[in-house]
This record gives structure tokens, C-alpha cells and sequence, in this order.
């Protein structure tokens, strides 16, 4: 059987992380001193779908390694209501695959306008946001078929922790990029039957996904991965948000998938799969930890990894169990229902 766009570009990851390394390394290096000298208060993200989540992500990595306070755009605010947010000195970045969401390349329009710092994220280096803003770092994964985004997503994470890394002009992290390709093509052996794992959740019409901390960002594009692939209402939270009022949704068999990396959140994750199993629920584990693993009926295991990271790897098992769902209910994975490839939003 000839494997499918997604399937292709899933394990094209690896590849395409290399190229994004050695492309903008050097460019990314320089922007950082830019940026640096500009000393912006603040980081505006403007993004929608899965570069949205790639913007949780750079929440994390920018306020943690970087010192920045990191906001996501509400673009209805500048396209509906009219109004633009003082934004004068900060850095603001846009993110699209395509680079062809209207609205969020006019938030980023209206905030060079102001004297903004602006830097678009995208695929497409010609494309009306890359025009617009300031600067542009391209993701150079090549073209992505598939409506799904899988390798996009994964360079978007990629160019965020590359621009908190030399941002912060830190040697070691720096140094943990670079094993980057490695580690994704480790990920996809360890990933490779996730799919058929799959199988045991067919008849699953609803879902969670938990994750906190860099992989609070995991947690919410898995859960869009499972419900654009496989129509099943999933909806993320992190644990700490999940026991608040959440949890009473719990009973035997519920399912839940749990992104556990080793880090500083490991604790707290873990401390709610306990009771979830406690509670009889079914528990996908995606993790590097044996202990983690251990609490699941479906583990999946990946490499060890620097915490700051694990988003770019944690995210592989959950686009393959996708992929496997989608196609174990039997719906064409390439072109999932009422959707497109470029998403047109103001």
C-alpha cells in the first residue's frame, strides 16, 4: 500500500528540520542581535490553527530563556472591532504556513505601522505576510500536501526555540538544537506502531489531552490533529486547569492522552494520570519516563530529550496515532472533511 501525503510528510520531518537548521542558523543569529539592541517590553504572536499553538510554545520558550513577556494576538480586535493595541517598540511576530491569513497579516500591517518591530514565520517567503513585515525567517520544509500540518508545525516550534536560544545567546542551548534531526528520526522508530495502536480507540467519540508547561502547546495541537483527522471531540487542557471542574467528567474508560516528558512539570502530570487511573480512565502516555509509561494501557514511548524540546518530538506520536485513527474509521486522512489546505480568516 503506497503511504499516504501525511504519512510522507510526517517522516519527512526530520530532513526538513535539518534543512531549517542549516538555512536560517546564521540569519536567526543576526536577528537575535536586532532584536537584542531593539529591546522590545514585550512579544506580540499573531497566528491562527496550528501556528497559533506554535505561538503557545513560543510563550514558553521566549518568557523562560529570553525574559520576555510573550501575549497572542486577539485579531478580531484589529479586522472586526477596528481598533489596534498599542504596540509601539514591541516585537511582533506573525506565524502562517502559507503565509495567507489576511487577518493575521494585517494585525502585523498595522503594528509595523505603529514602529513595531515585525517578523513574519511562514513557508512561503513571497507570500502577502512575508511582504509585510520586516523580516522573515522561512521554514524550508518544502511543500505540505496534506490539509494537516505535520512538518510546518514541527519547523514553527523549531524557529521559535531557535530565535529563544539566540535571543538569550546561551552556548548550550545553541548546542541542544543541533541534535534536533536525531532525535525526530529516533522519535519516528520508536513512533513506528503507534498506528496500528490506534485500533484499540475506533470507537472513541470524545477525548482529552493534557499537558503543561512547553508541552501545554502539545496538548493543544494533538488535540486538534485528533479532532480535524478523526472528528472526535477532543478538548486539551493542562492538568492544573483539568482539575478544575474537568475531572468530574471522568469514568471508567475515559480516555486520556498525557504528554509526560522528563522537566520540571513531570510531578504534576504524573500526579494526575495517577488519579485518573484511580479513577479506571484509559490512559495514552507519550513520555521518556518508565514510570509514565508504566500508567498507560497505551504507552508511547520517546528519546530523552532537554525538556525545552520535547514539544518538537512529543508532538510525532500524536500525528501518527492520528493518522492511525483516522484510518482505522475509515475517512480519507489527506482530505479531511469540510476543511482546506489554506484556511482564508479576517
Amino acid at each position: 500500500m503506497s503511504k499516504t501525503l501525511l504519512e510522507q510528510e510526517i517522516h519527512e520531518q526530520p530532513e526538513a528540520l535539518a534543512r531549517l537548521l542549516a538555512a536560517e542558523s546564521d540569519h536567526i543569529a543576526r536577528l537575535a542581535g536586532v532584536i537584542r539592541q531593539a529591546q522590545p517590553p514585550f512579544v506580540l504572536i499573531v497566528a491562527r490553527g496550528s501556528s497559533d499553538n506554535a505561538a503557545v510554545y513560543g510563550k514558553y520558550a521566549l518568557g523562560i530563556f529570553a525574559g520576555l513577556p510573550v501575549a497572542l494576538a486577539a485579531p478580531s480586535i484589529t479586522t472586526y472591532y477596528g481598533r489596534m493595541p498599542r504596540v509601539r517598540g514591541a516585537l511582533v511576530i506573525g506565524v502562517s504556513q502559507s503565509g495567507q491569513g489576511e487577518d493575521v497579516r494585517t494585525v502585523v500591517e498595522q503594528a509595523r505601522a505603529q514602529g513595531a518591530l515585525t517578523l513574519a514565520v511562514t513557508n512561503d517567503p513571497e507570500s502577502p505576510l512575508a511582504r509585510t513585515a520586516e523580516h522573515c525567517i522561512g521554514l524550508h520544509v518544502g511543500p505540505e500536501k496534506s490539509v494537516a500540518a505535520t512538518k510546518t508545525y514541527t519547523a514553527q516550534l523549531a524557529v521559535m526555540a531557535m530565535l529563544a536560544a539566540h535571543i538569550a545567546d546561551d552556548a548550550g542551548l545553541k548546542h541542544d538544537l543541533a541534535g534536533l534531526p536525531a532525535w525526530v528520526s529516533q522519535t519516528l522508530q520508536l513512533a513506528q506502531d503507534a498506528p496500528a495502536r490506534a485500533e484499540r480507540y475506533r470507537y472513541m467519540t470524545r477525548c482529552v489531552t493534557l499537558g503543561r508547561g512547553f508541552n501545554y502547546a502539545t496538548a493543544f495541537e494533538l488535540a486538534l490533529k485528533i479532532k480535524e483527522l478523526t472528528y472526535t471531540g477532543t478538548t486539551p487542557y493542562s492538568p492544573a486547569d483539568f482539575r478544575h471542574g474537568p475531572m468530574a467528567q471522568v469514568d471508567e474508560g475515559f480516555p486520556a492522552l498525557a504528554i509526560a516528558p522528563d522537566g520540571a512539570v513531570l510531578g504534576d502530570v504524573m500526579d494526575l494520570m495517577r488519579e485518573l487511573r484511580e479513577r479506571q480512565a484509559e490512559l495514552i502516555v507519550i513520555s521518556n519516563r518508565e514510570e509514565a509509561l508504566a500508567l498507560a494501557q497505551t504507552p508511547l514511548p520517546i528519546p530523552a530529550i532537554p525538556e525545552w524540546l520535547s514539544p518538537i518530538v512529543a508532538t510525532i506520536p500524536g500525528q501518527l496515532l492520528a493518522f492511525g485513527l483516522s484510518r482505522a474509521k475509515g475517512y480519507d486522512v489527506d482530505h479531511p472533511r469540510l476543511l482546506r489546505k489554506v484556511t482564508s480568516t479576517r
